[in-house]
């Protein structure tokens, strides 16, 4: 059976959780894939990114799109990075959405924004097109514990069609490095879009094979 095809437009939002690493080494791998990335990147991402990364996203989006690209090899116009207010950007409206958007890292609040239907900036916008348009949304919170907020408003999501996706490395691959747990949860949101990938092996299936 052959793998399904990558889907060609996904929207990755980069909101203020810790984490930040999973978002960009989800939108390495999409670019890697061949597929189209709109990247919308929150003020406090920027933070996150520099905090934990050491890793300094330009506040323009044409250049911290500049510096992506490069540091991914991507092709070009194959990344587009958007800001918070952007509200010309394509995932902006329903008539141009994503085939789908994962929002990686996931802060409770970006969670709690879009299970109410706000849209006070782009990723909450995109988001809530992505829902009006039956496009895959999926949301990897980072965070713990959670109160019973956090767990109505995943419920409520995921009542919609919404994949809520923790970012819950697993061990059984007995990982060595940060970036082998990092690979799995990004692994899993790769399954979840159906765009293909090596990044570890399937239970069942032989590592040196």
């Amino acid at each position: 059976m052959k793998p399904a095809p990558c889907i060609r437009t996904v929207a990755v939002a980069l909101t203020g959780a810790s984490g930040m690493a999973y978002g960009l080494r989800l939108t390495e791998c999409l670019l890697a894939s061949g597929c189209r990335v709109w990247l919308l990147v929150s003020q406090v991402a920027q933070v996150v990114a520099r905090q934990e990364l050491d890793l300094t996203l330009p506040s323009r989006p044409a250049e911290a799109q500049a510096l992506l690209t490069a540091r991914f090899g991507a092709a070009e116009g194959q990344l587009q990075v958007f800001g918070r207010d952007e509200w010309f950007a394509p995932p902006a409206s329903g008539s141009n959405p994503p085939d789908a958007m994962v929002v990686c890292p996931c802060t409770m609040g970006s969670l709690a924004a879009i299970a109410a239907g706000l849209a006070g900036t782009l990723i909450e916008r995109a988001a809530d097109v992505v829902i009006k348009e039956g496009r895959p949304l999926i949301l990897v919170p980072r965070e713990t514990p959670f109160s019973a907020l956090h767990l109505e408003n995943m419920l409520r999501l995921a009542r919609m069609g919404v994949v809520i996706l923790p970012a819950n490395p697993g061990f059984y691959h007995r990982p060595q490095s940060v970036e082998a747990l990092v690979d799995f949860v990004v692994a899993r949101i790769l399954d979840q879009l159906r765009v293909p990938h090596s990044l570890l092996p399937r239970w069942g299936e032989d590592a040196t094979e």
